[in-house]
């Protein structure tokens, strides 16, 4: 009938089905009353393809070798496979599989694509005459390539040599991604599923030959391994029509699944809280802030995470609209997506941010360098050349960065601040730094450690952050030395560094007393005459000569089983770490420069094991290798990402950083999160010179809602299922989610599946669905769907 939409798409031609054709064809022209059936049987068939002009969605179901690209046993995977010689191998084992294997090692491809009726399927249509019209099939045309190319459009095929390939070449600057979005967002797309029943599988192999030659240049997919690979769609999209096989298949599968839950079992509410749509569970718990004692160590800026995580979502503020992209963004942004003002009313002469319009806007100024972060930037390096931005300075610490212009200004310079400011009457200014595509989170210096590994930092800036350094016995300046890298430096701009008034005086002389006996050198005191402001820069010492010769143990030294990689929940401790002087140990030397650190295992890997039950060396080469693989021919080219929307990017569980420094040519950002429960490869990460952080995801996140354009979880969610309900890490991932960000998810199939569910009953879109065996990938789109019943969060009301 005309209105199935769902065809066959049969890519291999079968010599005894022409045969057959042709036979039929020369008895038409025999018999008359063969013409009247086949003039009814051939307009119907072309009929199907013009309904198909729309399809957004194609679904390919293949053998394959079963090489995976999963590791079920939770090591180590490999994406893809390499070499020249695989080809007729892969063909060897399609073509054994096929007679060997009814239906173990399917794969089905669920990808957004366009089709049209003019240049898809034609000259086949004269030879697939068919007789049964339960099962159409559409044979792929010899001259396909070239008609492709007359309009633009995504393709899933095999190249010949085992990979699958993209239908469009990629320049680089998002073309690719950019058709798969417009067809996504498109609301009068069909589907076009595409089926080889059994009977059709050994004749896989020939077609994928033939493909080989017409579509050998075309960008990829997936790799190698991933054709291996099962994929599986659950429901259809988009309202599309469907054929009586496909329904019957999904029932199937439908009855044969243990695990689905109803899409009504979510009941989502909106959260209503005091904070509104800024609401941080941890940091706005104001039932435990009112609990507590003292605030003078700024306890009650510091997390406080409710007894039951929230399954609530966050409104959006009214009047929220997609952020501008990178780099405007860090000139300007919607005022409406954070309609606060206070921070242009009081920091607006300081050219922190000002009101223009419809628009916040940022000079690129701040309380030390009102004409402007570069200038700054350049000042310091004038003071001290030795710092080096962006060859032996990579990683640097930003304490009280207001709106982080510092940190966004040393993107030129080719260096990553992860800057930090509490969430407090200085309104939103982490949001604003967020908005703007500038890393920063929500934290304090107050009663606990930073929740970063020790002696990471190679640099740490303080550009008057109102923290009183000199007091208690220089507690929380003992903490910047903690994660302060051996031979770093401390880059202090205030006032008692320039003024001489009777307090600034005071502070000046109680700082140059705690920094000597901290052991730290003042190497210089550099005048920026344009801002009319000062900077001393302090040199952490590289060995422990000077803490064995101090006359006094003061600051006393920390006892040896201290780790000062402990971080998580860890109070504050007013003692020295010692600095290794091992030449195996971590911190004994300073890491190669950017950007050969990148991609050269650190030198104290050799001594550990790694994560993958390897030596850490291989198991750090392996990684990269793969992410590498993994961005390069599935993240970037087989999603629909236009990545050039996207700009703040989390790994929720890293583990070498191999994603993140996979993504290093694009315009992205990367908070690598290293959570509790996994191998401590924080410091690894770093050393690497990227940065990240250590965190619980049973809790609520410190940073803002809406902070994140894309979110990466590899085998992170069914490990979280053992601690904690999944349906309240879900809600998390919807609040730092912006709307028409994505979430890619890897994990067993299972857990998938029920991410899946959950992306579904908040009304997301799912880009794609992949699996294999018991591993699985997801990739999902969030709306801007807000429930309308309200739920109420006690802990939050004040």
């Amino acid at each position: 009938m005309a209105q199935a939409k769902y065809s066959r798409v049969d890519g291999r031609k079968s010599s005894s089905y022409c045969s057959t054709v042709s036979i039929v064809v020369f008895v038409a022209f025999c018999l008359v009353g063969i013409w009247t059936l086949m003039s009814t049987i051939v307009p119907v068939q072309n009929s199907d393809l013009t309904s198909e002009e729309s399809a957004n969605e194609v679904k390919q179901m293949a053998t394959e070798n079963g090489s995976g690209q999963f590791d079920s046993s939770g090591g180590l995977v490999e994406d893809s496979t390499s070499g020249d010689g695989n080809t007729g191998n892969e063909q060897n084992i399609v073509e054994q599989e096929s007679e060997n294997r009814a239906e173990e090692n399917q794969e089905e491809v669920v990808v957004k694509d366009n089709f049209d009726e003019n240049t898809k399927f034609e000259k086949d249509s004269e030879n697939a005459v068919e007789r049964n019209q339960k099962e159409q099939n559409v044979k792929v045309s010899s001259d396909e390539k070239s008609e492709a190319e007359e309009e633009p459009k995504t393709q899933v095929e095999n190249d010949g040599d085992g990979k699958t390939g993209d239908g469009d070449s990629n320049s680089g600057d998002g073309g690719t991604e950019a058709v798969v979005h417009e067809v996504v967002d498109s609301e009068q797309q069909t589907e076009l599923e595409e089926k080889l029943s059994d009977d059709n599988k050994s004749e896989l192999a020939e077609g994928e030959k033939k493909l080989e030659t017409k579509e050998s240049d075309q960008t990829e997919i997936f790799p190698a391994g991933a054709q291996s690979e099962l994929l599986n769609e659950t429901t259809t999209q988009n309202g599309a029509w469907s054929t009586q096989a496909m329904e019957s298949q999904n029932e199937k599968e439908s009855q044969q699944s243990s695990i689905r839950k109803d899409q009504s079992g979510y009941g989502w509410k909106l959260c209503n809280v005091t904070a509104g749509p800024d609401y941080i569970p941890c940091l706005d718990n104001l039932k435990a802030i009112k609990k507590l004692t003292s605030r003078s160590h700024y306890e009650h800026r510091e997390r406080h995470c409710p007894d039951e995580a929230p399954t609530c979502l966050v409104p959006l503020p009214e009047g929220y609209k997609r952020s501008i992209r990178w780099p405007k963004s860090r000139e300007k942004i919607w005022y409406y997506n954070v309609p606060h003002t206070k921070l242009a009313e009081v920091k607006g002469h300081q050219n922190w941010v000002k009101v223009t319009g419809e628009y916040l806007t940022f000079p690129g100024g701040g309380t030390q360098f009102i004409n402007g972060a570069l200038h700054y930037i350049d000042f310091i390096q004038q003071s001290l050349p030795a710092i080096a931005w962006g060859k032996r300075s990579r990683v640097i610490l930003d304490v009280g960065c207001g709106v982080a212009s510092f940190g966004g200004f040393l993107f030129e310079r080719d260096v990553l601040a992860m800057s930090f400011a509490p969430k407090d009457e200085h309104e939103a200014q982490v949001q604003f730094a967020l908005e703007r595509g500038i890393p920063a989170i929500s934290s304090v210096m107050g009663t606990k450690r930073l929740p970063f590994p020790g002696a990471v930092f190679d640099v740490v800036h303080c550009a008057r952050c109102r923290v009183p350094w000199h007091i208690e016995g220089g507690k929380l300046l003992l903490e910047l030395n903690r994660v302060l890298r051996p031979g770093g430096y401390f880059v202090w701009s205030a006032t008692p560094v320039y003024r001489k008034n009777p307090e600034d005086s005071g502070i000046w002389k109680a700082m140059s007393e705690l920094t000597k006996s901290m052991c730290w050198d003042l190497v210089t005191v550099g005048k920026d005459k344009l801002n009319g402001v000062g900077a001393a820069i302090f040199r952490k010492p590289a060995t422990n000569e000077c803490y064995d010769k101090r006359p006094q143990n003061e600051p006393p030294l920390c006892k040896d089983s201290d780790d000062p990689n402990a971080a998580w929940n860890v109070p504050l401790q007013a003692c020295l770490h010692k600095v290794p002087v091992d030449e195996s140990q971590r911190g004994s030397q300073w890491p190669e420069q950017w950007p050969l650190r990148l991609e050269k295992p650190p030198y104290w890997l050799s001594s550990q094991a790694g994560v993958y039950r390897k030596g850490a060396l291989e198991d750090f080469n392996a990684d990269y290798k793969h992410w590498k693989n993994v961005v390069s021919h599935s993240y970037l080219n087989g999603m629909g990402i236009d990545w050039s929307s996207v700009r703040n990017v989390m790994d929720m569980r890293a583990v070498y950083g191999g994603f993140a420094a996979a993504l290093k040519g694009l315009k992205v950002w990367v908070m690598n999160v290293v959570p509790i429960d996994s191998p401590d490869t924080l410091p690894i990460i770093y050393e690497r010179g990227l940065f990240g952080i250590y965190h619980d995801w049973c809790e609520s996140f410190n940073t803002y809602p809406r902070s994140y354009d894309l979110l990466h979880a590899d085998h992170l969610f069914s490990s979280l299922k053992k601690r904690c309900k999944l349906m309240a890490v879900v809600a998390e991932v919807d609040r730092i989610l912006r709307p028409e960000g994505k979430l890619i998810v890897r994990d067993n199939v299972e857990t998938i599946r029920e991410v899946e569910n959950m992306a579904k009953s908040l009304q997301w879109e799912i880009r794609l669905i992949y699996s294999n065996g018991n591993e699985g990938l997801l990739c999902v789109q969030k709306t801007f769907w807000r429930p309308t019943e309200t739920e109420t969060i006690m802990s939050a009301i004040s």
